[in-house]
């Protein structure tokens, strides 16, 4: 007779912490300020104030928002304070960035809103393969955070992992 199944892993007590999930659901698109340029290389603001007036801002509704310029233009600050200043009573969330570093940007912010508390004393292992590309920032946001309370951190999946920080 054949000795029952045994699952060491899951008998392990390591916790899986999948950074993927801190990823917000909410549509993630940019504003390239580009196309409000004269010639898409010179900001002039009477044109660029104008072209501004006649967008349909809702179309952000709820929506997190980068804002980049996808051309080598200078761009001076209060160009972006403007456009911030239309998407704001739209907009869930307003970065400077592309859609990368956008998306870098919310991950980092709400790797900070995590409870380090709730993995004290824990074994963590933060899930190194996934669908979802994640950034080495990210990586390091989550070892800092958890690092003061944590018994130990590894990186990978639960059935092989890489010893990242062990307590003394």
């Amino acid at each position: 007779m054949s000795e029952p199944f045994i699952n060491k892993v899951a008998e392990s007590g390591l916790i899986s912490l999948d950074l993927a999930q801190y990823i917000p659901n909410n549509e993630i698109v940019v504003f390239d300020i580009k196309p409000y340029l004269f010639m898409e290389l010179i900001l002039k603001e009477k044109d660029f104030r104008a072209s501004l007036s006649i967008i349909d801002w809702k179309q952000f509704e709820n929506k997190i928002v980068g804002i980049f310029c996808s051309t080598d233009a200078i761009i001076p600050m209060w160009a972006n304070m403007l456009i911030v200043a239309n998407l704001s009573p739209f907009a869930k969330s307003i970065y400077f960035g592309d859609e990368n570093k956008t998306r870098e940007l919310v991950l980092l912010e709400e790797i900070q809103k995590i409870d380090a508390s709730t993995y004290a004393d824990q074994r963590v292992v933060i899930k190194g393969c996934g669908d979802t590309p994640i950034g080495e920032s990210a990586f390091i946001a989550i070892t800092q955070k958890l690092q003061p309370v944590v018994k130990s951190i590894m990186y990978g999946e639960p059935c092989s992992t890489v010893p990242v920080y062990k307590k003394k």
